[in-house]
C-alpha cells in the first residue's frame, strides 16, 4: 500500500504542478473541475482499499487534497483547510473513504450492485426474535481463524458499528 500511495502522490502533485503553471487564466469553477478531473479522481481510485490503513499513510492523501483546495480557492499555506472543503463541498479523505464503502454496502444490500458483490454480503439474522433486531440493519461478518489478508479484510470495521 505505501507504493501505491507513493505513486498516487507523485502524480497528483505532478498534476497540481501542471495546474498551477495556467491558474492565472481560469476561473475558479474551470479549476475546481480541472483539479476535481485530475487530482480528486486519482485519490478515489480505489479508495476503500485504503481503509484501515493507519493515519499516517491516509494523511499523505490528505494533504493533496487540501493542496489542491488551496490551489482551486487561491489560498495561501497558512489558512484554516476546513472552511475551504466546506466551500468547495468536499469531503476529507477519511470521510470519502468511508462514503465509498456505505455507498458499495448500500448498493450490495439494495441489488444494485454486480452479483459478485452482493452475493458476498448476507444480512444477519438471529436465532430467535429480538427486541434490537427490527430496529436496525446487521451484517454477517464472517470469523475466520486464519488471519490472511483478505480474511482481515473487515476485521477493522467489526469493532465500528459503522455498517
Amino acid at each position: 500500500m505505501k507504493q501505491h500511495i507513493s505513486s498516487v502522490s507523485r502524480t497528483c502533485y505532478f498534476q497540481l504542478r501542471r495546474i498551477a503553471t495556467i491558474r492565472k487564466y481560469l476561473t475558479t469553477d474551470a479549476t475546481a473541475k480541472l483539479v476535481t478531473s485530475t487530482v480528486l479522481s486519482r485519490l478515489d481510485y480505489c479508495n476503500s482499499l485504503l481503509a484501515g490503513l493507519p493515519s499516517s499513510s491516509i494523511s499523505r492523501l490528505q494533504r493533496i487534497q487540501n493542496s489542491s483546495a488551496r490551489l482551486v480557492l487561491r489560498k495561501k499555506k497558512r489558512d484554516h483547510i476546513t472552511p475551504l472543503l466546506n466551500q468547495l463541498h468536499w469531503l476529507p479523505v477519511p470521510a470519502r473513504i468511508t462514503y465509498k464503502i456505505n455507498t458499495l454496502t448500500y448498493k450490495c444490500l439494495h441489488g444494485l450492485a454486480p452479483a459478485y458483490l452482493s452475493d458476498s454480503l448476507s444480512l444477519y439474522v438471529p436465532s430467535r426474535t429480538l427486541r434490537s433486531s427490527a430496529d436496525s440493519l446487521k451484517l454477517n461478518i464472517p470469523h475466520t481463524k486464519l488471519k490472511t489478508a483478505d480474511q482481515r479484510s473487515l476485521s477493522h470495521l467489526r469493532k465500528s458499528d459503522s455498517m
